[in-house]
């Protein structure tokens, strides 16, 4: 692809059919401001996305493209890279299918192909369902393992983000009674390491200011509520203070939040995924945006799930998705710096 001399393309993956992705892709494209940041292209479905249209009474006119280089960028223009051509009616069918889990997958794998050969700057995807892939036969249990796998990445962290609170995790969906064992000290350098390089390079933060929360109360009190503190947050801090990275801890979790909110830190990493979820779904439930970090790619995505019992009926928020796109080409501006 040629230097840009405009702003950056950004592929937005429809995700589930079934779910509100549709609805909130069209919401979202439609507003005036999402043109004046970036090029947008849907990686989806043409004619779920005309239904869509349908649904919401929305006027506008699909340009369908074989390739990105075919888009026309213009108010009133969806610019549609077609994937699958399903043939229901999403209002009608109500549950996950071996077609629709497919057709999700495949919309990931496109936009993943599309960033990797540099012909779109990054890619904002709307939410999937891990059912739909399991009765697709997909290996994948979500975004991120596919993301991983496709683009060869090891070492990758979640990132939620929003203008007030940044949050990274070091483990995400297993039970709280495996965190303990599962954290270690080198995951937590990693950690460490990928916020601090994605603050740099994606966010424009020239000296990230980092904290790592403890995992007890009161970040152990001196190992008397644990000992994971002493043992392995402790030399993990050590260990990245001496890579010359700016992070304090393990600091008190029922404090931290607050210090970050209050501009002492730039991003929180967390031991699990609730520690950094609660506090920042209390301050970002409908804008906050959630990006992978470590990929040789830029990905964001909204910080919400398919929806099914919202989804078709025309009233799904599009905010977080307008956030996600609007995040993608922020950090694909910052890269070409």
């Amino acid at each position: 692809m040629q230097k840009q001399k405009t702003s950056p393309t950004i592929g937005i993956t429809m995700g589930d059919p079934l779910g509100i992705g549709p609805e909130i892709v069209v919401k979202a494209l439609l507003d005036p401001g999402i043109n004046k940041v970036c090029r947008p292209v849907i990686i989806g479905d043409a004619n779920v996305i005309r239904q869509a249209g349908q649904l919401l009474g929305s006027v506008f006119t699909i340009n369908e493209v074989n390739d990105i280089s075919q888009a026309a960028f213009a108010n009133g223009v969806i610019n549609l890279l077609g994937v699958s051509k399903l043939k229901f009616d999403p209002q009608v069918c109500l549950s996950p299918t071996p077609e629709t889990g497919m057709a999700m997958q495949d919309y990931i794998l496109k936009g993943i192909d599309l960033a990797l050969n540099k012909q779109i700057d990054g890619i904002a995807t709307c939410p999937i369902t891990k059912t739909a892939m399991k009765l697709a036969n997909s290996k994948f249990h979500g975004h991120t393992e596919l993301l991983a796998s496709r683009t060869d990445t090891v070492d990758y962290a979640m990132m939620l983000a929003g203008n007030t609170l940044k949050v990274v995790l070091v483990t995400i969906h297993m039970p709280l009674a495996r965190v303990s064992s599962t954290i270690t000290t080198e995951n937590i350098i990693k950690t460490i390491r990928l916020t601090d390089s994605s603050l740099k390079s994606r966010f424009g933060i020239n000296a990230p200011r980092i904290a790592v929360a403890g995992f007890n109360p009161h970040a152990g009190e001196e190992s008397m509520f644990g000992k994971e503190e002493e043992k392995i947050i402790e030399p993990a801090v050590r260990q990245a203070t001496q890579e010359g990275i700016l992070v304090k801890g393990p600091l008190p979790p029922d404090t931290v939040f607050y210090q970050a909110v209050n501009k002492k830190y730039d991003a929180v990493v967390c031991m699990y995924h609730d520690q950094g979820l609660i506090p920042f779904k209390l301050i970002h439930f409908k804008d906050g945006v959630n990006t992978t970090l470590g990929l040789p790619i830029i990905r964001t995505s909204v910080d919400h799930g398919t929806a099914y019992d919202i989804a078709w009926k025309g009233i799904a928020d599009h905010t977080s998705l307008v956030e996600a796109i609007k995040m993608a080409a922020f950090q694909a501006v910052k890269v070409k710096e």
